[in-house]
C-alpha cells in the first residue's frame, strides 16, 4: 500500500515510522529482537520524493577486497554489498548486489549511486546510512518507479577487524540495514 505524502517533513515521519517498525523484528546475531527506533536524517531525506514503495529488512555481508594504498600498504577495500531483503512477512523480495543493484522478484531492477551518507551514530562499528538515486535497470514491478533508496539502521558491515595480508583476497563481514524505496 503507497502512502501519499504532502511534504518533506511528513515523509520523514513516515520513514521514521517505517523503519522502527522494521527495527523491532531485525534479528541481531546472538541477540533478542532490536528495539530500536530507526531515525532517518535530514540529510538523508529527499525533498521531491512522494511516497514510500517498499520498506524492507536485509541480512547479508559486505564484500571487500586486499588492495594496496598510496603508500603501498596492503588494506581492505570495499568491493560490493550481497544481501537479500524481506518485507515485514519474511518473504524474500529483492536481492542486492554490486553496482549498487537491487533486483526484485517480479523482475524489475534497479542500480543506485551514492548521493549523501551520514554516520550510524547508534551503532558505533557500522556501515554508514546512504541516500541513493535510483536508475531504471529494466523491466516493470514493484522497483520501476523507485528514484530514491535509504539504507538505515545499519548493523555491522565494516571491513574486517583482521590485517589482509594478500592482494585480491577477499573479506566478507556481515550486516543488517534497513532499506526504504521511495519514489
Amino acid at each position: 500500500m503507497a502512502l501519499r505524502l504532502i511534504s518533506r517533513r511528513s515523509l520523514a515521519c513516515v520513514c521514521s515510522i517505517g523503519s522502527a517498525l522494521l527495527a523491532s523484528s531485525v534479528m541481531l546475531p546472538g541477540a533478542a529482537q532490536a528495539q530500536t527506533q530507526a531515525v532517518v536524517p535530514d540529510m538523508l531525506t529527499p525533498a521531491e520524493t512522494t511516497h514510500v514503495v517498499a520498506a524492507l529488512k536485509a541480512s547479508g555481508t559486505q564484500v571487500y577486497v586486499c588492495k594496496r594504498d598510496a603508500n603501498q600498504q596492503l588494506a581492505w577495500v570495499f568491493k560490493a554489498p550481497s544481501a537479500d531483503l524481506y518485507d515485514a512477512a519474511g518473504q524474500l523480495v529483492v536481492k542486492h548486489g554490486a553496482g549498487p543493484s537491487w533486483q526484485a522478484t517480479d523482475g524489475s531492477k534497479i542500480t543506485g549511486k551514492v548521493l549523501k551518507q551520514a554516520a550510524n551514530t547508534d551503532q558505533a562499528d557500522s556501515i554508514p546510512l546512504l541516500l541513493l538515486q535510483a536508475t531504471n535497470a529494466g523491466g516493470p514491478g514493484m522497483l520501476a518507479n523507485v528514484r530514491y533508496v535509504q539504507r538505515l539502521a545499519t548493523r555491522g558491515g565494516v571491513a574486517p577487524s583482521a590485517p589482509c595480508t594478500q592482494e585480491g583476497e577477499e573479506g566478507r563481514s556481515p550486516y543488517l540495514a534497513e532499506y526504504l524505496f521511495l519514489e
